[in-house]
């Protein structure tokens, strides 16, 4: 009898660490949102050495002192339209997300308080995504559903030193929530839900220089955010004989981290019409090594460390704009992001897969102030075979997503 009531325990356990890692890997898995700016996205996601106006706050706080005119305002959003498919190893089970529309927007002002300072503040969701698996699918112990949303406020300044340099600083206050389900293996009705939100802060720095009129350098580092969570809700529904063992009603803490970034660009004007561009953005993964996961009640038997081993990557994108004419602006441009995590400690709440991306976009100029500005991005991860090793759960995954976007600039 107290045999089997110490593997019940060691049961319990290990679904309740699979339930800890959805809520860390959705902050850490591959869904960093780099779609800040609909000029931007449509030139490959580059943004570094531009100077577009108040959406520097975001790609390089250095350029935004150097942005031509004296006012600018910009908004947009984004639409993910984006599915995963799982083939389970050696079997022919197949499944498939029903993922619900994602929504990252931004919003930025900035104007010139005179003609070398600039300020301005932006609003804007870098981390974001959703997954949702059938409830009966064969991962359902692991992952049903996932919602996480993260809000960024960036108040800004930047200095223009001279005509070839400038530099720039925000503080990001950051807000972020997650939500998400699964299934636990006593009955039908069995299910963990958890709930959390939390904030945080960290910075944004930039350099932009200018040495010649044809050539644009910048760099920019967003520092990692750590999202401490405490007080989350965990509710679980088991069957009245494990009433005394799980409760229905827990809460539980976690640190959920969000990597820093440092981002190089370079923009060249080819002719006055044509320019090219190329960046290098490097992110630090690293950070999560490891899930550090307590639950109030219960503890000595729920809390869990586990290993998660991402490694920080190099994406390298590359893009083109030609401008048509007076109207009319058009981009393209693509990048290769390969995948961060470890594929014996991959879980099918975060897929994230060596990536291919296609972009295209353009700028509409109806009137002298107002741009309206349209993007698409087409991503492609690449068909990997990896597993869970912690609940023996292995299989063939593929990504795909496709994303329009638009936004409007005024400038004055």
């Amino acid at each position: 009898m107290q045999t089997s009531k110490i593997n019940f325990m060691k049961k319990i356990t290990l679904l309740l660490t699979f339930v800890s890692m959805l809520t860390w890997s959705a902050f850490a898995g591959g869904y960093q949102v780099r779609l800040q700016g609909q000029k931007q996205t449509g030139f490959g996601l580059i943004g570094t050495p531009f100077s577009f106006g108040a959406s520097s706050i975001f790609y390089n706080p250095g350029a935004l002192s150097m942005m031509k005119a004296k006012t600018s305002f910009q908004i947009g959003a984004s639409g993910i339209l984006s599915n995963i498919t799982f083939q389970k190893s050696a079997t022919n089970y197949q499944a498939k997300t029903d993922n619900p529309l994602g929504t990252p927007f931004y919003f930025y002002g900035a104007t010139k308080i005179t003609d070398k300072l600039a300020v301005g503040v932006g609003v804007y969701t870098p981390f974001g995504s959703s997954a949702k698996w059938d409830n009966n699918w064969a991962g359902r112990f692991l992952i049903q559903n996932i919602s996480l949303s993260a809000i960024f406020i960036q108040p800004t300044l930047s200095y223009k030193i001279n005509d070839m340099i400038s530099i720039g600083a925000g503080f990001v206050y950051a807000m972020g929530n997650v939500e998400l389900n699964k299934a636990l293996p006593y009955n039908d009705n069995s299910s963990a839900n958890l709930v959390g939100s939390t904030s945080s802060m960290g910075y944004n720095l930039g350099v932009y220089f200018k040495p010649i009129e044809a050539l644009s350098i910048g760099v920019d580092y967003r520092s990692e955010i750590i999202m401490e969570m405490e007080g989350g809700d965990a509710i679980f529904t088991v069957p009245a004989s494990l009433s005394t063992t799980i409760s229905k009603n827990n809460k539980f803490s976690a640190s959920l981290p969000m990597p820093g970034n440092l981002d190089v660009g370079i923009s060249y004007n080819i002719t006055e019409k044509f320019m090219v561009a190329a960046e290098i953005n490097y992110v630090f993964w690293s950070v999560y090594d490891s899930l550090n996961f307590t639950f109030e009640e219960n503890g000595e038997l729920l809390n869990s460390n586990n290993p998660r081993l991402y490694e920080n990557v190099m994406i390298i994108r590359l893009g083109g704009q030609y401008i048509l004419n007076d109207k009319f602006t058009v981009r393209v441009g693509g990048y290769y992001d390969p995948s961060p995590t470890n594929e014996n400690y991959f879980t099918p709440e975060t897929v994230s897969l060596n990536t291919t991306a296609f972009t295209c976009g353009f700028t509409y100029k109806p009137m002298k102030n107002l741009c309206i500005d349209v993007s698409y991005l087409h991503t492609l991860g690449a068909e990997t075979d990896n597993s869970y090793d912690p609940g023996n759960f292995a299989g063939t995954y593929k990504t795909q997503a496709s994303i329009p976007g638009i936004g409007i600039s005024y400038n004055f």
